[in-house]
C-alpha cells in the first residue's frame, strides 16, 4: 500500500467509532505524523476518549490511560524508585507514562505539581526519577483532555505546559444526522469492536521520517515568520507566540502537505493549521478574555499577513 493510502486507511478506521468531523480527525492525524502532542478542550461525552482509542487500535500503538483528579502524584505519572531488601538497591518501578499513546484525561483537574510530571517526557521523550533518566517507549503521543475553563474542579494549565501542546482541537457535539447515525451503529456493537489495525509501529515511523524530509522553500519559511511576529506585535495581546510555536507550525505544516500529497508545503498548508497550533500559545491583554481570545487574534493575524505566491 502507498505510503499516503496508509494514513487514509486509518483514518478510515477511526471513522468506524467517530461519526463525522472528518477535519479533526484529519488534524490529530497531522500531529501524529509531525510528532507532536494534542490538547482536546472540550466538554465530557463529545468522543475524546473514543477518539485516541480508535487511533491507538488503528496504529498498533500501546495504550494507557489516566484519569488525572487532585490526588494523582507525580509518581503515579512517571514512576518511582523502591528498595528491594533482598539485593540492597532502589529498583524503579515504570509509571502510566511509559507507553506509547498516553490518554491524560482531564488534566486541568490535577495539581500543578503532577501537570508538570508529564513536561519532560513530551519534550525530551524521557522522564527521569531519582537522578536516573528512562526513556518512553517510541513512538511517543500524549493526547490531554481538559474541561472548559470555569468547570467544577479545574484550574488552568500553566503557560509552559500549554506551549508544549501541537494543536488544541475541540470535537463539539455532532450534527443531528451524525448523532443519529451514531446510535444506529450503538445498536449492534460496541465503540472499538469494528475498528482494526492497519498500520504498524515500525510504517509509523518510517511516515514521520517521510514528513520530516518535506520541503519547505525560503518564501513560505519567511511567510511563517512574519505570522509569528504579528502575533509578538499586536496590540491586544500580552505574550505572542515563542519559537517553538514557530517550530511547531513548520512541522504540522509539513505533515498537512503530506495528507495532501505534496513533498513541498505551499501556504494554504500553514493557514489551514495556523488556528490550531497557534491560538491555545497566544495570551491577550489583562481585561480582555472573553472579548478578545488568542483563537479570534490568530485568525485576524492570517487575514493582515500576505501569503507568497508560489510559482
Amino acid at each position: 500500500m502507498n505510503e499516503r493510502n496508509l494514513t487514509a486507511a486509518v483514518l478510515a478506521e477511526v471513522k468506524k467509532s467517530i461519526v463525522g468531523k472528518e477535519s479533526v480527525l484529519a488534524k490529530v492525524m497531522v500531529a501524529i505524523l509531525a510528532r507532536g502532542h494534542i490538547l482536546l478542550e472540550d466538554i465530557p461525552g463529545v468522543g475524546k476518549t473514543t477518539m485516541a482509542l480508535a487511533f491507538a487500535k488503528a496504529m498498533d500503538l500501546r495504550f494507557s490511560r489516566m484519569q488525572f483528579t487532585p490526588d494523582v502524584l507525580p509518581s503515579d505519572v512517571t514512576g518511582f524508585s523502591i528498595y528491594n531488601k533482598a539485593t540492597g538497591k532502589l529498583e524503579y518501578q515504570p509509571g502510566a507514562i511509559f507507553c506509547n499513546l498516553f490518554l491524560a484525561d482531564e488534566l486541568n483537574r490535577a495539581t500543578s505539581r503532577t501537570q508538570s510530571a508529564l513536561l519532560e517526557a513530551m519534550e525530551e521523550g524521557q522522564v527521569t526519577v531519582d537522578g536516573v533518566s528512562h526513556p518512553v517507549p517510541q513512538p511517543f503521543l500524549v493526547i490531554a483532555t481538559q474541561n472548559p475553563a470555569g468547570a467544577a474542579g479545574t484550574q488552568l494549565l500553566p503557560d509552559s505546559q500549554l506551549d508544549r501542546f501541537l494543536l488544541r482541537l475541540s470535537i463539539g457535539y455532532p450534527a443531528p444526522a451524525d448523532e443519529l447515525e451514531l446510535l444506529r451503529r450503538r445498536q449492534y456493537s460496541q465503540a472499538m469492536e469494528p475498528v482494526r489495525q492497519v498500520l504498524s509501529r515500525d510504517q509509523l515511523a518510517h511516515l514521520r521520517e517521510m514528513v520530516d524530509n518535506i520541503h519547505i522553500s525560503d518564501e513560505v519559511l519567511q511567510y511563517i515568520v512574519r505570522l509569528i511576529n504579528a502575533t509578538r506585535t499586536h496590540p491586544q495581546l500580552a505574550q505572542g507566540a515563542s519559537p517553538r510555536a514557530t517550530l511547531a507550525v513548520a512541522a504540522a505544516s509539513r505533515a498537512a502537505a503530506f495528507l495532501r500529497g505534496r513533498d513541498y508545503v505551499i501556504p494554504e498548508d500553514v493557514q489551514c493549521i495556523w488556528r490550531d497550533v497557534i491560538a491555545h500559545r497566544l495570551i491577550p491583554i489583562t481585561g480582555s478574555e472573553g472579548t478578545i481570545t488568542g483563537g479570534t487574534v490568530a485568525a485576524e493575524i492570517l487575514k493582515a499577513v500576505n501569503p507568497p505566491r508560489i510559482r
